[in-house]
């Protein structure tokens, strides 16, 4: 497997010529810290379902996973993770595919699985576990991925460029140097709100993606971290407005804000 941070020197590469310096200890930082934001580094969170969800989060990423016949607006992002784990030859379980649906049809057969710790939840459990590493070289990878996604979205030619300086604002200091907390900031945003450019990632016809959140920055705020994160916390606060009152999306504000925290205190 190629190491976390000789991959994001090579990628991110591809988004300026500077040379980047992100050491394998950095990259690791990093992935921890999404870790925290998702499961606070607990293993018992690997496999997750929350309560008014349709859907299971699994890994480190809280990767979402459909169950069989499941259809929904958000993003399915677990038999990504396990097709870029397939094309680098990594050993998983005999019944796991980049198609297989998640085994569980509801989250209480998902508990039920957990409580007793069936074979198969401790199958995927230790899968999980011992690839880490992996689950976060998928991470960096999607978020390079992400600038040239976004900019497809654009016609505005003044969009574009806007959306490329804040994005590259954010993940490069002023003399070139990739800044780690503004890698931190894009890559854990990515994971946790998707890129913003599908169209059924909408509640009124208004997205929360990483698209969205560029697009809304401060222009005037100087620390391009804490402009991202501000703008971050009115993008969510205008998707709790939007969403459906059923979903109860207003129990996530908190967890969101004190993440979103993280980007620059």
């Amino acid at each position: 497997m190629m190491r976390l941070g000789v991959l994001l020197l090579l990628v991110m590469g591809i988004l300026k010529a500077t040379p980047l310096h992100l050491t394998p200890k950095q990259a690791a930082f990093i992935a921890q810290k999404v870790w925290l934001n998702e499961g606070a580094g607990l293993d018992k969170y690997l496999i997750h379902w929350n309560r008014g969800e349709g859907f299971a989060s699994v890994g480190i990423g809280h990767f979402i996973w459909f169950a069989k016949g499941h259809t929904e607006r958000f993003r399915e992002v677990f038999p990504l993770v396990v097709a870029s784990m397939e094309r680098q030859g990594v050993a998983m379980p005999s019944w796991l595919t980049s198609h297989t649906p998640l085994p569980w049809r509801s989250r209480t057969q998902l508990l039920y699985a957990k409580k007793h710790q069936t074979p198969r939840y401790q199958e995927l459990l230790r899968f999980l576990k011992r690839t880490k590493a992996y689950q976060a070289e998928f991470m960096a990878i999607r978020l390079t991925q992400a600038l040239p996604q976004m900019l497809q979205t654009l016609n505005d030619p003044v969009q574009q460029r806007r959306l490329q300086e804040r994005f590259e604002g954010v993940l490069y200091h002023p003399d070139g140097r990739i800044n780690p907390q503004g890698l931190y900031v894009l890559l854990d945003y990515t994971n946790f709100k998707g890129e913003g450019t599908l169209k059924s990632e909408r509640y009124h016809g208004e997205g929360w993606g990483l698209l969205q959140v560029l697009l809304a920055m401060d222009p005037h705020e100087s620390n391009r971290c804490k402009a991202f994160a501000l703008s971050a916390q009115r993008i969510l606060a205008r998707r709790i407005r939007n969403s459906p009152p059923q979903r109860g999306e207003e129990r996530w504000r908190k967890g969101w804000n004190v993440r979103l925290r993280t980007y620059w205190k």
